[in-house]
């Protein structure tokens, strides 16, 4: 029997080999925005991992937009010059698909990266004042976000379009706009976030508002065989905040919009959330919107082993299932997921000698032999 999990997937022009995502992982390795050798390194890595698809890092629609100052950006020439350069070497030696990830940080921007403990970063030590739907910050202590007026509304907008327009231009195969984790779209989505008292602000209607124009702007600006999907954060994990109910509301309109796929991750938009964590946890998420809506799903967090993942696609509880710190740890996760299921996958030519006894046609395309 066919592994459901290597089985093709058709995204309007993009034809996905199997359902394995790699998921964005900030490297915070930019030059003020801009790509640079470490991309290539990782992205080829990436891409050589046997996934159908990998999505590039949280990318800054504005400068200002980043989650840190070393975070990657496409919002002006030299931010897309850097990459198109990392998008042209990557796609000429690794095979999966690159996608890329749009985002705004919005409150949570102008943070310190990780390994320097990932707090608020000020003016006055390197940052900037961020912005937000209310002046509310992310935590107690913190600087206080500006609140976007009309025309920053428009700004942040045509800064989505705009890159959308870049990461197609450059050769990026999908986009995915990323309206979870607190950042600035689900900041609009969230209750906790935003308190604002005009159409995009209170009921869930004009709370949805701002994040779905975006969208359209976005996929208005994109050609049309080119997918676009959404991760969002199916629930804040805090009581009065977003809710699984709103995220299948949510998932409907963008379905309706033309949204090719919906990421299920969670939480992120206050320090106060209690999360459930354990293996697969967020998949239950995915099912419901997926049942809901009939929309595309991609699971995602804590999915390490192949069987795991088969269920997930099999079973129909999400079309997708996205890898991050476990591809991260094993590079080459889909290649053992094959092995295992059944399946194949795509290699760099180089490596095809490397297919373990019974495993001889691991990779699609390759033939044995050496002089």
């Amino acid at each position: 029997m066919t592994s459901a999990l290597f089985r093709p997937l058709e995204l309007r022009g993009l034809t996905l080999p199997n359902r394995i995502v790699i998921s964005p992982m900030c490297q915070y390795s930019s030059d003020l925005g801009a790509a640079t050798d470490w991309h290539v390194a990782h992205l080829a890595s990436m891409a050589s991992s046997g996934a159908g698809l990998v999505l590039l890092e949280a990318t800054g629609v504005e400068l200002t937009g980043r989650i840190t100052p070393g975070c990657l950006a496409l919002c002006d020439d030299r931010t897309e010059a850097a990459l198109a350069r990392v998008i042209e070497v990557v796609g000429r030696l690794a095979p999966a698909a690159l996608g890329v990830q749009l985002s705004h940080a919005g409150r949570k921007a102008s943070s310190r990266v990780p390994w320097e403990g990932g707090h608020q970063l000020l003016p006055a030590d390197g940052g900037w004042v961020t912005d937000a739907p209310s002046a509310r910050p992310h935590a107690e202590g913190e600087l206080a976000p500006h609140a976007l007026d009309l025309a920053d509304l428009q700004r942040v907008r045509d800064a989505f379009a705009d890159s959308a327009r870049r990461a197609a231009r450059i050769g990026l195969r999908a986009v995915e706009l990323h309206m979870a984790h607190g950042y600035l779209l689900h900041q609009f989505l969230s209750p906790i976030a935003n308190q604002r008292t005009d159409a995009w602000g209170g009921s869930l209607d004009n709370r949805m508002r701002f994040p779905l124009e975006v969208f359209d702007a976005v996929r208005a600006a994109l050609p049309a065989d080119l997918p676009c999907g959404v991760r969002v954060s199916a629930t804040d994990w805090v009581e009065g905040g977003w809710t699984l109910e709103d995220t299948v509301a949510f998932a409907a309109e963008l379905k309706r919009r033309g949204c090719d796929w919906v990421d299920c991750s969670s939480g992120g938009v206050s320090p106060a959330q209690k999360i459930a964590a354990g293996p697969g946890y967020q998949v239950p998420f995915a099912r419901q919107v997926k049942q809901a809506t009939g929309v595309t799903t991609m699971a995602v967090g804590m999915i390490t082993d192949p069987q795991q993942a088969e269920r997930i696609v099999a079973e129909g509880d999400a079309d997708l299932v996205a890898l991050a710190r476990g591809a991260l740890y094993n590079p080459r996760w889909g290649w053992h997921a094959a092995a295992a299921l059944g399946g194949q996958v795509a290699a760099p030519r180089q490596y095809w000698r490397c297919q373990p006894a019974g495993h001889a046609s691991l990779f699609a395309g390759s033939q044995s032999g050496q002089r």
